[in-house]
């Protein structure tokens, strides 16, 4: 597998062979920016830990130079950045016993454009040298145009795949939007409140965020366990913390579903059910 960029990153946590490493993961999460990962799939990194048949992989499409910067990195140039950066994503990656860690490096204002087309190639050689059961993208009602770029490009590159070669499974996690306004029957509940240490560590291995001045740590965690309480008024909590996610699945289909139509057929479902509410008190 050949990357388009020479500054992409390819970390293999344990060592040895990166196509090797790649070809082993069940679990895929493709992701816009570092960080990105351990906020959406941290379910899925726990399905993986100590799991002999299970390895989770993880893909960092852009490059991370616009990150917000205060404080110690307040000076740091885009292309100091985009080092640290690196360095945290394979830290974290370290940290989670991730089979491999590739980090694309593109930037964020080409991925953002339909005509650019090596994230494509790079994404299409990536899932076709691997055979995950699950694949984590962004959802399409997230509000940061990377987010949504991103998640374009993946279903672009997986609907090139042979229909034979696509993942069981692809869900659209919550980043920056949560998801808990979908109707439950819309809602796919990711155990995240396993492992709490290991959750605040991974979180914690992007400093430059952190002391930055955006608490993702805190922030992440609190919405965890925030979806875990209010997710059911006449219940108590099962899960200690929760993720939501839409099923994606539906986007592979041939024909699949238009990308804007699916979405705002969940918006629909949710102005319904809100009106029904309404009209059974009222």
């Amino acid at each position: 597998m050949k990357l388009s960029l020479a500054t992409a990153d390819v970390f293999v946590p344990k060592g040895g062979d990166p196509a090797a490493a790649l070809a082993r993961v069940t679990h895929l999460c493709v992701a816009a920016h570092q960080d990105d990962i351990e906020i959406m799939a941290h379910a899925g990194i726990c399905d993986c830990l100590d799991q002999p048949d299970r390895a989770f992989g993880g893909v960092v499409v852009t490059n991370g130079a616009g990150s917000a910067r205060t404080g110690a990195y307040a000076d740091y140039t885009d292309e100091q950045m985009q080092e640290v950066r690196r360095e945290e994503q394979r830290r974290a990656a370290l940290c989670g016993g991730y089979a491999i860690q590739l980090q694309l490096a593109h930037p964020s204002s080409e991925v953002k454009s339909p005509a650019y087309g090596k994230v494509i190639a790079d994404l299409v050689a990536i899932f076709a040298s691997c055979r995950p059961e699950v694949v984590y993208l962004h959802n399409p009602a997230d509000k940061h145009d990377t987010h949504v770029a991103v998640l374009a490009r993946c279903l672009e590159a997986l609907r090139a795949l042979p229909v034979s070669r696509r993942p069981r499974r692809v869900l659209g996690c919550e980043v920056w939007r949560d998801l808990d306004w979908l109707v439950d029957t819309d809602k796919v509940g990711l155990d995240a409140g396993r492992r709490p240490e290991l959750a605040a560590e991974l979180l914690r291995a992007f400093d430059s965020q952190i002391a930055g001045g955006k608490r993702y740590d805190l922030a992440t965690l609190g919405r965890r366990a925030a979806h875990a309480t209010y997710h059911t008024s006449h219940a108590t909590d099962r899960l200690s913390g929760i993720t939501w996610a839409m099923d994606l699945t539906p986007l592979l289909a041939s024909p699949a579903p238009d990308l804007a139509s699916f979405t705002t057929a969940a918006i629909d479902r949710l102005r319904e059910d809100v009106r029904l509410r309404i009209a059974r008190v009222t």
